[in-house]
């Protein structure tokens, strides 16, 4: 009799959870349908029974939510075994500064073990994934080469296939997702903690779609066995707003939009807005002034920015929090005609462009663009035409390998 109570109460409770989960599901769906977009995080009904009874690691940080609440509190409230949390630049909680280390904790709520993927180690270790049946990657990237959740999704792969565990990505959209332009890194020497791929500056993939390109293209010593839960309703070309920033210094949809073209100005002498509560969509140097009216001063941002290109120095150059976007979208090009400009107008040209590595003659500007190309024609004055010209046959070879990884028109 005691054995029949007992089974009737976990039928019970079994149904309760799957009641459970599908009106988080209806209700994450009206979150989403707004925009029309609904993620893969959102889809609750498509990957909650696989997660059902085996222990999860889950690579994720802020902006990694499930309706409207962090990915990992939803789930662990749905009964699913969330071991481990991984988290990459800027921590799990998305408070880190930019290329701050980031150290192993515990989660106050959850009491959830975090480690993190940029302190130590930026790949699992053996002993992290021991106690993990399978591996959950759900975070927001934005599209760009140096951003760095590809990097980390890279190493999480790598990981996974040499410990044979699955991965299960929780695909997003890439809000930058209708550009693909600058040039492709093709030279070793270029590959940094700000670009290991050999793709064009912006690649216009989802973080999905990204994993398949890794696993196709050989990036991996051997596959990785993934999932994918696809976004619905969804292309390319769609606007998408973020529900949370990505990043401390991504903090507006401008910022977002505005990145890839403004994080080209970090390796020179122009600050891009670090220091400032508006980052990524203003541009200035002290050497400026007198030839623009626009000002700002950079200062020491705790949790964004705490040294600041220019600290406490005031700053002179161009306001774009309020360039219309849809120029962008319309070009579907990175804007090259502000570096082209400020360059012109900065007076000590020999130290526009700022040095890189420690003993090694490569500037902190090529290794974010991944060529040092850009930088020379640039100081040649070679028209925009003509530079856009010199990417051509990279972009188009890029984008023709793509085609066979894309998930979404």
């Amino acid at each position: 009799m005691m054995r029949f109570i007992n089974i009737l109460f976990l039928t019970l409770l079994a149904i309760s959870n799957i009641e459970c989960a599908a009106q988080t599901a209806s209700s994450n769906q009206n979150i989403s349908n707004k925009s029309g977009i609904i993620t893969g995080a959102d889809q609750t009904e498509k990957y909650l029974p696989y997660l059902k009874g085996k222990r999860i690691g889950l690579v994720a940080n802020q902006s990694s939510i499930i309706g409207k609440k962090s990915s990992v509190d939803s789930l662990v409230s749905l009964g699913i075994s969330i071991v481990k949390v991984f988290g990459p630049e800027h921590g799990f909680r998305g408070n880190a500064s930019n290329g701050a280390v980031v150290n192993n904790e515990v989660d106050v709520k959850t009491g959830i073990p975090i480690i993190s993927l940029y302190g130590k180690n930026q790949k699992p270790t053996k002993e992290q994934l021991a106690d993990i049946d399978l591996m959950v990657f759900d975070i927001q990237d934005v599209g760009c080469r140096y951003y760095t959740n590809i990097n980390t999704l890279e190493y999480v792969m790598e990981a996974c296939a040499e410990n044979n565990k699955e991965l299960l990505i929780l695909d997003r959209p890439n809000p930058n997702a209708y550009v693909v332009d600058g040039p492709v890194m093709t030279d070793d020497k270029f590959k940094s903690a700000i670009g290991i791929h050999y793709i064009p500056m912006t690649h216009g993939m989802t973080i999905g779609e990204f994993a398949q390109y890794l696993n196709g293209e050989g990036y991996l010593k051997e596959q990785c066995k993934i999932k994918i839960i696809k976004i619905a309703n969804y292309d390319h070309d769609m606007p998408y707003e973020l529900p949370i920033n990505p990043s401390p210094n991504l903090n507006t949809q401008q910022a977002v939009m505005l990145f890839p073209s403004l994080c080209m100005f970090e390796g020179t002498a122009i600050n891009e807005g670090r220091g400032t509560y508006m980052p990524f969509t203003i541009l200035g140097a002290p050497a400026l002034k007198g030839k623009y009216s626009f000002s700002y001063k950079p200062v020491s941002i705790p949790g964004m920015s705490e040294r600041p290109n220019h600290k406490d120095s005031v700053c002179y150059g161009l306001d774009l929090r309020d360039y219309d976007i849809n120029k962008l979208r319309k070009s579907r090009q990175i804007e090259l005609s502000w570096l082209i400009e400020l360059y012109n107008a900065y007076p000590d040209k020999a130290h526009f462009f700022t040095p890189g590595r420690a003993n090694q003659d490569i500037s902190a500007f090529d290794l974010r663009i991944g060529t040092d190309q850009l930088r020379k024609q640039i100081i040649a004055g070679v028209s925009e035409a003509d530079i856009r010209k010199s990417w051509e046959p990279g972009l188009q070879r890029f984008k023709d390998l793509r085609k066979k990884y894309l998930l979404y028109p």
